[in-house]
């Protein structure tokens, strides 16, 4: 039979020494949790605030392509759509006075708000009375307020 060079004990030692410490201690796991705390309370309140001006910036451009489509329509037709006819006038050929209309003028549905509610269509204009209004009721889905998103200027209200 061989000789062991090493006893158990001596085995267990040594193993002990190579491996080192095998976990994290719980100073060590809190002083990662207080780390990780303190970045999120830093870096969330600003994503937060940048979702929000996002969703602001893409509700002032949805309204100036819807704008564009509707200069277009009244370029071929000689005329807005009419308040009733809303919208939908752009992607559907109105049932009265459409002669000239030539084409959907959105290439899809009419698109709704980032916040998903439709946006706000009148014509004649109560602030654009040479023209229409065209809004959204922004953020909490009501009329007024300062953060309807419109295509006209705030003094004007």
């Amino acid at each position: 039979m061989k000789s062991q060079p090493y006893s158990t004990n001596e085995r267990a030692s040594r193993r002990q020494r190579t491996t080192g410490h095998r976990g994290f201690t719980l100073i060590e796991l809190m002083l990662v949790l207080v780390i990780l705390a303190t970045l999120s309370a830093i870096v969330l309140p600003k994503l937060t605030g940048r979702s929000k001006e996002a969703k602001i910036t893409a509700a002032g451009t949805q309204i100036a392509q819807i704008e564009v489509a509707l200069d277009a329509f009244e370029i071929d037709l000689g005329r807005y759509p009419t308040t009733s006819e809303g919208l939908l006038a752009l992607t559907k050929k109105p049932t009265s006075d459409s002669d000239g209309w030539t084409q959907p003028y959105l290439r899809r549905d009419v698109p709704k708000d980032p916040w998903g509610n439709d946006y706000q269509y009148r014509y004649p204009g109560t602030y654009n009375q040479e023209g229409y209004d065209l809004y959204s009721f922004g953020p909490d889905g009501k009329l007024g307020g300062d953060d309807d998103i419109t295509n006209w200027s705030k003094d004007r209200r």
